[in-house]
């Protein structure tokens, strides 16, 4: 299916994480319904490890579960996991990926596709940083808010490693810090307000 073909009306849900990341998007993933709406992008910042996400989080969703690969369409629905040594863009609905930019000390993957997202996306974005060390994501908060997106870092005492959500939420560009759970029903708040005002 074209990507031309395909509304962009509907929200794109980044979640940023690294080490302590998958207990949250585990529980993140088991309060979303299949038909929430949205497109999960989970930013895992990974630089040489192979990822097994997407062998490991089908468990715990009945949305379809795909490791990204370049000019994969973003449809809603569905949880789309970064590959390793790659940064991650998007371009006319479709994901584009480009050698790592950062090859040395901490990745900033999670900042390059926010980024990206505020470039290249017309519908309604979210950002979610929760567990990893040191702070991808938080340089590019306010750029998510100054076109209209909305951030969530999760809440300190939930998340295993506490820099990136703190990074986040020291950006003084954070809506609302909650627990994974209660993430995903803001999640879903946001993505039935979306598509109602898209019909």
């Amino acid at each position: 299916m074209k990507a031309d073909a395909i509304a962009k009306d509907f929200p794109v849900v980044c979640v940023g994480g690294s080490a302590g990341g998958l207990d949250a998007y585990i529980r993140l993933l088991r309060h979303l319904p299949a038909d929430m709406g949205g497109a999960i992008v989970i930013v895992n910042h990974l630089r040489t490890v192979a990822t097994l996400l997407h062998e490991i989080l089908p468990r715990y969703t009945q949305m379809p579960v795909e490791l990204i690969t370049d000019k994969l369409v973003i449809r809603p629905n569905h949880v789309f996991i970064i590959p390793e040594k790659r940064d991650l863009h998007v371009l006319n609905g479709e994901f584009r990926l480009k050698p790592i930019s950062k090859p040395w000390g901490w990745p900033d993957v999670i900042t390059v596709f926010l980024r990206s997202m505020t470039e290249h996306w017309d519908g309604q974005l979210i950002a979610v940083i929760v567990s990893g060390y040191d702070g991808d994501g938080a340089a590019a908060l306010c750029g998510i808010r100054e076109v209209g997106g909305i951030t969530i870092a999760q809440r300190l005492d939930t998340a295993e490693k506490r820099d990136m959500p703190e990074s986040a939420i020291a950006s003084g560009c954070i809506d609302f810090i909650l627990s994974p759970e209660a993430i995903a029903e803001k999640i879903i708040q946001i993505a039935h307000g979306a598509v109602a005002a898209a019909k």
